[in-house]
């Protein structure tokens, strides 16, 4: 599971998430991209379910790029805690994602065979996506 091996402060506020994705809004390492339409939180589960997904329908051939990563604590208070006593411990961690941005890349395979890995990836997303490619970004 992904996670940072440590961190300045161990939680965080929700924060927001307005406007689209300036960064990494590019397929720049692979062929072929997974772009997120919708903003949201992807906990690295997610992101594990999702390139586990990925590499046994290409079957080892071509590479993968994961371009997000979970840096984000979500803090949670157990069950029927009473008000007040401080915020939770931290109980997973989520990469914000804002519309525009690719969250996995593939490469050194068959466009055909990309865009079924990429779909049976973004069955395991909660966010709407889109298959794009380097050239149709280009162009």
């Amino acid at each position: 599971m992904l996670m940072p091996k440590r961190v300045k402060f161990r939680r965080a506020q929700r924060g927001r998430m307005r406007g689209a994705a300036t960064r990494g809004a590019s397929v720049a390492f692979g062929d072929y991209g997974l772009k997120a339409m919708e903003p949201g939180w992807i906990t690295a589960r997610q992101i594990e379910a999702a390139r586990v997904a990925l590499t046994r329908l290409m079957k080892r051939e071509g590479k993968v790029w994961i371009r997000i990563f979970p840096d984000k604590p979500v803090s949670k208070k157990p069950a029927e805690t009473r008000m007040g006593s401080g915020k939770g411990a931290p109980e997973f961690w989520v990469s914000v994602v804002k519309p525009g941005r690719i969250m996995f890349e593939v490469g050194g395979i068959k466009r055909e065979v990309a865009q079924e890995a990429l779909t049976l990836a973004a069955h395991k997303l909660p966010i709407k996506t889109k298959f794009v490619s380097r050239i149709d970004l280009a162009a």
